[in-house]
């Protein structure tokens, strides 16, 4: 899994927020944030007297997506965040090496061992001795690979 955080200007986030979700994604955090890369600022004039805005407001969107996922996902920010001005943001991409969920304690790897044992289960309780539930695709060793 990998970790997309997206430094873009605050009235591009619905923009990004949809094309998001139109990749599938079902989660994000947004944060306010201030900042400057190249821009540095500017100046602004308030009262007749003119000030110097050093850090410019920016928002900081995060999301978890599959590694397959990434590519996808970015483009879709870098399409939707884009004015062709300086000052669109940056993303980054890191490496996820576990995700635990607070509520229930489960992590990648747990989830998945549960659906190893529930089928094991079903083969072994419910069905006749000749038919067996087999796995066509599973996804444990990429998730293992990605996670670690």
């Amino acid at each position: 899994m990998k970790q997309i955080t997206a430094i873009i200007k605050p009235f591009k986030l619905e923009e990004v927020r949809e094309a998001l979700a139109e990749c599938g994604v079902t989660g994000l955090t947004v944060t306010e944030v201030k900042g400057f890369g190249r821009q540095k600022g500017h100046t602004e004039l308030y009262r007749g007297a003119e000030y110097v805005v050093d850090f410019l407001p920016k928002v900081k969107v995060e999301v978890v997506v599959n590694t397959v996922d990434v590519d996808r996902c970015v483009d879709a920010i870098v399409t939707a965040a884009r004015t062709g001005k300086i000052g669109d943001g940056k993303i980054f991409v890191t490496a996820v090496e576990k995700v635990v969920r607070i509520r229930t304690g489960e992590t990648d790897e747990s989830v998945l061992a549960g659906v190893h044992e529930k089928l094991k289960e079903i083969t072994e309780k419910y069905l006749p001795g000749d038919i067996q539930i087999k796995t066509y695709l599973d996804r444990s060793n990429l998730i293992q690979m990605t996670t670690h």
